[in-house]
């Protein structure tokens, strides 16, 4: 029997699944993998506790399992968990919730 591996994010860290880049331009043009822009956006699939200030104090997370949101393109760390990509990025570096 094979064991799934899971990943739980510490502190203020956030696991996004990001969605599928663009593969072609508004005008209809198809793009190579390697001219594709990095995805900035992605749904959210497991968030850590929160982090501690400096005064002791546990700061809330603000987003939630299954949201929507918008990234930063250059922050996080990309993780590979069980054959999928997937980005791990901090709280600060969530930019929007999409609705």
């Amino acid at each position: 029997m094979a064991v799934k591996n899971t990943l739980k994010p510490l502190f203020d860290n956030v696991l996004v699944r990001p969605l599928e880049a663009e593969a072609k331009t508004a005008s209809g043009i198809i793009l190579p993998d390697t001219a594709q822009e990095k995805p900035t956006m992605g749904i959210i699939i497991a968030i850590g506790p929160g982090k501690v200030t400096p005064k002791g104090e546990k700061e809330q997370m603000v987003v939630k399992v299954g949201q929507k949101v918008m990234y930063k393109k250059w922050g996080g760390n990309e993780v590979k968990l069980n054959g999928e990509e997937l980005t791990l990025v901090e709280q600060k570096d969530i930019l929007a919730i999409v609705e």
